[in-house]
């Protein structure tokens, strides 16, 4: 069957079909196998179970699994996130590495130029030692404010594409 949804609603559907597949699994361990004392009539208390059926409703839950993600994939290789230049797939490898610098650079940002670590020594001869930033705080602030910006930037344009921009997707009966 063809639709043409979005990224968001394909991933929904992704996690719905997910979610049935977990059923019939969850079914499949608790039916495949079941106890039975000596003596006790064991077609009373055996569970429904088909194994053959079974097999079968999980191979067509994968095979709606790989035609939507690889749905998902192409779009994610072929469809560019605003004016960024980036395809969906640079973008969601590209949003890690911003996050990272901007978690570093909050750090660095909130350093004083120069700290005491430490105070030391021996009666009268006290040692103080300092910690100096070998580089601008004042620069790490500019940065991490255009690096925080930026990341705000390009996950909105990445949120308008998943929200607006269509695609082809066709999923097995």
């Amino acid at each position: 069957m063809k639709y043409t949804v979005t990224s968001a609603e394909a991933s929904k559907m992704l996690k719905k079909i997910l979610e049935e597949k977990n059923i019939v699994l969850a079914n499949e361990r608790q039916s495949s196998v079941f106890n039975a004392s000596l003596g006790e009539d064991i077609d009373s208390v055996r569970p429904v179970y088909d194994y053959k059926e079974t097999q079968k409703t999980l191979e067509f839950f994968d095979r709606k699994v790989r035609a939507l993600k690889h749905a998902i994939n192409c779009f994610n290789v072929s469809q560019v996130v605003g004016d960024t230049g980036m395809t969906i797939d640079q973008v969601l490898i590209y949003i890690p590495q911003l996050t990272e610098m901007r978690n570093r650079l909050y750090d660095m940002q909130n350093r004083l130029s120069k700290q005491r670590t430490s105070v030391g020594g021996i009666g009268s001869n006290t040692v103080i030692d300092y910690r100096y930033a070998n580089y601008s705080v004042e620069k790490a602030k500019e940065d991490y404010t255009r690096v925080s910006d930026e990341l705000r930037m390009i996950q909105t344009a990445l949120d308008v594409v998943n929200t607006t921009v269509k695609m082809e997707i066709e999923i097995p009966d």
